[in-house]
């Protein structure tokens, strides 16, 4: 097989190389680049961090630049020393790896572009498999992971999923999207196959952020070889993550969507492209959430469960793309050794610069993609590194880190935004069922009106004539100021870097939406800094009639401080269909996960409203909606408790 044809089946050969990457980057440059992440401002991805991975990979692939090393020519220094010290232990290669075939005995001659990293020491050496993450820019992005994990030990080989990328580029891969589904598990065992005969490895793990993440799972639970697993920013269950208490994630798939390198018809099959477009009109839900469950990991927990496959699990509490609950519902029913760690934030703003490009700070480090390491070398290794003993689940508690204000070097005035000196804390339990230790349940009162709020009432703060027999209206489909965040990965990328959003509640529309909100709360226990330590999972039991059929109920909980600003805890929507006028339709549901310590002096506030810019809502513009609590089912907000 000639070895120069990039395209030849399995082939190890010439790199085409990246347009455009021929000035050096700086240290300043890599050093704002790794401090943003991995998101624009818009949601996109970064064009520093593609520009960071882009060179990095042309300096270890495309030779020399005026006859210049190219890491010494297009990296800064530290940077090219650290390029320098791998490459002295692993040897860098561009592929184009045979993906597999469309059906039995068929061929779609699918290219899987991919790079890897091949130990130079005497073996065997583990292997890490990293398909990349659902961008148009395919494995480069993350090619500082690569580097440290060739410099810790392992064989590397990551790969762009079928379909994914612009065309042109050599980091694209050839077919069609298929969404993690089948024939994305087959091209991971085909993967496999290919890092077998090329790199005789010890033992094969994979690592993944985001699709890549839930691409990992999936192999690992149809292929035996696959020795343990982590999951970055991951999916459980991709049926609720897009569609969940009758409400579609339309901002989310919207994105996704944006993210592909291509209109959806040159991207997607006919039969993908009917789901999206069944998806987007709001119909043949059934057949979407069939679709979804078929490439949910948790589909295939028995698979899994019976490999005993090691999985580490990490998301955020306000993820937007792939809610936290259905990724605790995936990590409860796994029977394996398991770790979920819970973060400040939204999808990938944690691990996101540590997959991306050194510190910004020298000597410092990523926790969360230090952790991940640690697993690697526990599970594939053998190494006595403290993982053995760690608990399942580890949770930051939201906002408890310590901030100062950013200056401007010039003028030194506040720039308006913070930065954190001392981290958020952390805490662990043996297990998710031992995150909440007992539950407080809040009476809703009906005395709000005219603007005004009514009570959240805790057990034994009222009679109960106050918490039934009441109803509240207010006008539907039209949006407020109680929204999930501002945009996808916006508000939680600020999250994490230490500037939550503030919401100034009086600017809450009360013609659109109800509030009840408790009075300042103090600590039962006698805490003189924290009211109430919330930890799991809150739920909300309302009464609602509509003078239409549908109706949206978008519960927001929040933090309000005695100047009535507030930070989100939680939120979760909901679509009722099939409503009768003048009759009422009791609903129960569950809102997102959270750990987050309410200070004493604080009040707890519950708004409902009918729409939010991230979900399909099935409000009439203009109807009214009504709640209630009825006697027999009196209305109650759930908190638990930790």
């Amino acid at each position: 097989m000639p070895q120069d044809n990039p395209f030849a089946t399995g082939s190890s050969g010439h790199f085409p190389g990246f347009p455009g990457i021929t000035a050096a980057l700086t240290s300043a440059e890599t050093s704002r680049i790794a401090a943003r992440g991995l998101w624009a401002a818009d949601g996109t991805v970064d064009p520093g961090a593609v520009r960071l991975g882009q060179t990095l990979a042309q300096a270890l692939l495309g030779g020399t630049t005026d006859g210049v090393d190219g890491v010494d020519a297009l990296l800064p220094a530290e940077v090219a020393a650290y390029v320098q010290e791998v490459r002295g232990l692993a040897l860098p290669a561009y592929h184009r790896i045979e993906g597999a075939a469309e059906s039995e005995g068929g061929a779609e001659n699918v290219r899987l572009s991919a790079f890897s990293f091949r130990q130079l020491g005497p073996g065997p050496h583990p292997l890490v498999v990293v398909p990349a993450g659902w961008t148009p820019f395919g494995w480069p992005l993350f090619l500082w992971s690569y580097l440290v994990l060739a410099h810790r030990g392992y064989h590397v080989l990551a790969y762009t999923p079928r379909g994914l990328g612009i065309p042109g580029l050599p980091s694209t891969s050839s077919g069609l999207v298929d969404v993690a589904g089948p024939h994305d598990w087959a091209d991971g065992s085909a993967v496999i196959d290919f890092a077998v005969d090329h790199f005789a490895p010890s033992v094969i793990g994979f690592m993944g952020e985001s699709y890549g993440s839930g691409i990992s799972q999936l192999v690992a639970a149809h292929d035996d070889r696959v020795a343990a697993v982590v999951a970055l920013s991951t999916w459980g269950n991709l049926a609720t993550s897009l569609y969940d208490n009758n409400t579609r994630h339309l901002a989310a798939v919207k994105a996704l969507l944006g993210l592909t390198g291509g209109p959806v018809e040159s991207k997607f099959d006919e039969e993908n492209q009917r789901i999206l477009a069944d998806f987007q009109a709001d119909r043949n839900l059934d057949g979407v959430v069939e679709w979804g469950l078929k490439r949910a990991p948790e589909s295939y927990l028995p698979q899994t469960n019976e490999k005993g496959t090691p999985t580490f699990f990490s998301n955020t509490w306000h993820e937007s793309l792939f809610a936290v609950n259905q990724t605790l519902e995936t990590f409860n029913g796994l029977d394996v050794p398991k770790r979920l760690n819970l973060w400040i934030g939204d999808h990938a703003a944690p691990e996101g610069p540590g997959l991306i490009g050194p510190p910004a700070v020298p000597g410092e480090y990523n926790l969360p993609m230090a952790e991940a390491y640690a697993w690697l070398d526990h599970h594939l290794k053998g190494e006595h590194n403290g993982v053995e003993d760690w608990p399942e689940v580890s949770s930051q508690v939201m906002f408890t880190y310590v901030t100062e204000p950013i200056r401007d070097p010039e003028t030194g005035e506040p720039t308006g935004e913070n930065r954190i000196v001392v981290p958020a804390r952390r805490e662990t339990a043996t297990g998710w069922s031992e995150v909440t230790h007992g539950t407080e349940v809040f009476g809703l009162t009906g005395d709000g009106g005219g603007g005004s709020d009514g009570r959240l009432v805790p057990p034994g703060g009222g009679p109960p004539a106050e918490e039934t027999g009441w109803r509240r209206a207010f006008l539907a489909g039209v949006d407020t100021e109680a929204t999930a965040m501002d945009a996808i990965m916006r508000t939680g990328r600020a999250e994490w870097a230490g500037n939550p959003k503030i919401y100034d509640t009086r600017k809450i529309d009360r013609r659109h939406a109800v509030a009840w909100t408790t009075e300042p709360l103090i600590s039962p226990d006698g805490d003189e800094a924290t009211a109430r330590r919330v930890r799991g999972i809150p739920r909300v039991r309302l009464t609602v009639r509509s003078t239409a059929t549908s109706a949206s109920l978008y519960a927001h909980l929040l933090d309000v401080a005695e100047d009535d600003t507030a930070r989100i805890i939680s939120h979760e929507p909901l679509n009722v269909y099939g409503l009768t006028p003048e009759q009422d339709t009791t609903v129960t549901w569950k809102l997102q996960a959270a750990a987050y310590d309410i200070a004493s002096g604080h009040r707890l506030m519950l708004v409902v409203d009918s729409k939010d810019p991230l979900y399909g809502d099935a409000s009439v513009t203009w109807t009214q909606t009504v709640v209630g609590s009825p006697e027999d089912e009196p209305s109650f907000l759930e908190l638990p408790l930790g």
